[in-house]
């Protein structure tokens, strides 16, 4: 924005404004640290900074601060200190808090399990666009829990987080045309949004892509095309895809596995 990227610059007059009470700047440098951008990375000093700029009324400090303490970095985990902070960023009407807490509920991270509850946080999240909220509360109406089954609104709420590009909505709306849930079962279909979450390297996305290739499920049948995805998601740990790259092997050529083999180096190296 008119000046060469200099990290080192902006900490300097982050900390000027900081030490000002500035909470903004304060917010920005705890941000700096977290991410150790232009400084080492430092949980400690970040949660300082935070926690300066949360108690200032920053409704992103008292998210990040929420975050640090659920994640217990730079300090020990407390899922009742990241409910706290959690609570009053999102009682401000911030997004991301609201959904992180709704997130809390679902689990019972620090919080009774209370799928109700998990369910009005999403909500408020989701109406404000925030993807996570809108896959989360998906998934709460393709499984029931804590508002009635209910796919076509799964569906409808899946599609808003994957034209965001959130990669686990576009594996779900596979698997709703795959099984035919919520919609006419399409393999086709499936293929294309387990395509869109397989390219983000959705390791889940990748064996069931692989899958789809070795058993001819909306694509013609190509063991070496599902060679590559098999061995992408078992590269990431994905024991299915393991087990399914140990079975096709089997019905394999060693140029065929080879081609695979190459096809796959040839992904990641692209992504």
């Amino acid at each position: 924005s008119g000046v060469p990227q200099d990290y080192a610059e902006a900490m300097k007059l982050y900390r000027l404004a900081a030490d000002q009470g500035n909470d903004r700047a304060q917010y920005n440098l705890g941000l700096m640290y977290d991410n150790g951008d232009g400084v080492p990375q430092d949980y400690v000093e970040a949660t300082k900074w935070y926690r300066l700029a949360a108690n200032q009324g920053f409704a992103r400090a008292r998210h990040n601060l929420g975050t640090i303490y659920k994640d217990g970095s730079g300090v020990p985990q407390d899922y009742a200190e990241a409910i706290k902070w959690y609570r009053l960023a999102a009682d401000q009407g911030f997004a991301r808090a609201q959904s992180n807490l709704g997130l809390m509920y679902d689990n019972g991270d620090g919080v009774p399990q209370d799928y109700a509850e998990a369910v009005k946080w999403y909500k408020l999240a989701a109406d404000q666009g925030n993807a996570a909220a809108q896959f989360n509360l998906g998934l709460m109406y393709d499984n029931g829990r804590g508002v009635p089954q209910d796919y076509a609104e799964a569906m409808k709420l899946y599609r808003l987080a994957a034209d965001q590009g959130l990669a686990t909505a576009q594996y779900y709306i596979g698997v709703m045309y795959d099984n035919g849930r919520g919609v006419p079962q399409d393999y086709a279909e499936a293929v294309k949004w387990y395509r869109l979450a397989a390219d983000q390297g959705f390791a889940s996305a990748q064996n069931i892509l692989g899958y789809m290739y070795d058993n001819a499920r909306g694509v013609p049948e190509d063991n070496v095309e599902a060679m590559k995805w098999y061995n992408l998601a078992a590269d990431q740990g994905d024991a299915n895809a393991k087990e399914n790259k140990e079975i096709i092997e089997k019905n394999m050529t060693r140029q065929q596995i080879a081609e695979g083999q190459r096809l796959s180096r040839e992904w990641f190296n692209e992504h």
